[in-house]
């Protein structure tokens, strides 16, 4: 072997060491991806630890010539829309509910009354729900582009498209945002 081996061969090897100080060296930065992509802390939380839990137990599948932090991420985005997904039937449940379930009063007491829109708070909470609401495909390039500044070719690479497709996602998705956040409380798409 020669040299010495880098740690994510370290870490595809077993090496349990090897495999914590890469989740240390990423945590950071996953986590505030996983975050904005969930919209909520504690479950991001539980995210981020499927998707360690996830790479432990798919290590010996990592390819060492792939940039770790690009695999690890392409795991922790498939556990983000394993989570919308769960939200999503978690919504059809709480549609068939009906009005009268606690769920269907609290929705519309989170949306902000017209004449306080513009504070700050309001509308972080009106973005957080804007990119919430846009699908998977042009939520994760929005977010590795726009809000983590990676370029277009690594998200190509993370999402498994071609940079121009991961350019047009990301054009939609500003495109969907900013109609979102043109309406007004209440009214529908």
């Amino acid at each position: 072997m020669g040299a010495e081996e880098s740690i994510e061969v370290r870490a595809a090897g077993g090496d349990r060491a090897a495999f914590t100080a890469l989740m240390t060296a990423t945590k950071a930065d996953l986590y505030r991806f996983v975050r904005r992509y969930v919209g909520d802390e504690a479950e991001a939380h539980d995210v981020l630890q499927e998707a360690y839990a996830s790479a432990w137990l798919a290590l010996r599948r990592y390819d060492p010539a792939r940039p770790f932090e690009v695999w690890l991420r392409s795991i922790a985005l498939n556990k983000c829309r394993d989570w919308s997904r769960r939200r999503a039937v978690r919504r059809v449940v709480r549609g068939v509910m009906g009005l009268d379930a606690p769920e269907a009063t609290a929705v519309g007491d989170a949306t902000p009354a017209p004449e306080t829109r513009l504070d700050d708070q309001r509308r972080a909470e009106a973005l957080q729900r804007a990119l919430s609401d846009l699908p998977d495909a042009l939520k994760a390039p929005l977010l590795l582009a726009a809000l983590e500044g990676r370029p277009h070719a690594e998200i190509a690479a993370i999402l498994g498209l071609t940079p121009k497709a991961v350019e047009t996602r990301i054009a939609r998705a500003r495109k969907k945002l900013g109609e979102a956040l043109a309406r007004k409380p209440g009214e529908d798409a």
